[in-house]
């Protein structure tokens, strides 16, 4: 199955929409919060945290894990999500992770837990509730934001519960991607020893949290019968809280794209982000 057809296009495109967001904000919109925190000693082991203003305490807090194939991205670039999301009252969380060539499977995924486990220990000093911790994921990142939500294993090899996560939202992720058939698949997960294990859908499960899956119609990177197909195996497993989306006209950056502000008018990603982290 080809879930990722051209990595270069993909990250011009997304890294245009997010500069473009970013340029708009106005000045100061992003001076709460801090900057390069570090939940690991590896230089990629850091991340920044983006604090709603107002100075309220208890407020809940999103994670949000970029994408880039597990080969690219640097939490820099989306500062646009940390704003659109701390302006709506979320304490949010962008780490950096560790990258394949580096590391392979499931690395990525562990660092990923250890980021939850830092911030699980210290939202608090941020305004933020440790008790409502959300996922959230883009591509790659969606990938790995469900590994961690459904396969207990990460959180557990983190000293975390396993019902840390309140809610999560992937957005136009790979989660039923066998066999390995492109490069970029084969270079993150072709040392698994059990294949099976590297896919989020064969981890659904009844007790999973509340979970929104969205993607673009026009997608053709990672294609959207891999959320189709997970939203499916999530209510057959009796899961109490699956929520499909499908957004016409957007492609595979887009849906996190138009979490920016000034293009927010593309499709309401943002406001169904929100009211699904609101219900959760």
């Amino acid at each position: 199955m080809t879930i990722m057809n051209s990595r270069r296009a993909v990250m011009t495109a997304l890294s245009t929409f997010a500069l473009a967001g970013c340029a708009a904000l106005r000045p100061g919109a992003l001076s709460k919060g801090e900057r390069d925190v570090a939940y690991g000693s590896h230089p990629r082991q850091s991340m920044d945290i983006y604090v709603p203003g107002g100075g309220k305490a208890g407020r809940p807090v999103v994670f949000f894990i970029y994408g880039g194939s597990w080969a690219n991205g640097a939490k820099e670039s989306y500062a646009f999500v940390g704003d659109a999301l701390a302006g709506r009252g979320f304490v949010t969380v962008i780490a950096d992770y560790r990258l394949v060539p580096e590391v392979r499977f499931p690395v990525f995924i562990e660092d990923g837990a250890a980021g939850l486990r830092f911030v699980r220990d210290n939202v608090a000093r941020f305004g933020g509730d440790p008790r409502r911790i959300h996922l959230m994921g883009h591509s790659a990142g969606a990938y790995n934001a469900m590994m961690l939500t459904l396969d207990k294993s990460y959180l557990a090899g983190a000293g975390l519960p396993a019902n840390l996560i309140r809610s999560v939202v992937g957005l136009s992720g790979p989660y039923d991607f066998l066999p390995l058939d492109i490069d970029v698949t084969k270079a993150a997960f072709s040392n698994a020893r059990d294949l099976a294990r590297t896919q989020p859908i064969n981890f659904a499960r009844v007790d999973a949290p509340p979970i929104l899956l969205a993607t673009g119609a026009d997608d053709t990177t990672v294609l959207p019968r891999n959320s189709e197909r997970l939203a499916a195996a999530l209510r057959r497993a009796g899961a109490r809280s699956v929520t499909f989306k499908t957004y016409t006209g957007l492609g595979h950056a887009e849906t996190a794209a138009a979490l920016a502000r000034v293009i927010s008018w593309r499709a309401p990603v943002l406001d169904d982000v929100v009211s699904f982290l609101e219900r959760a």
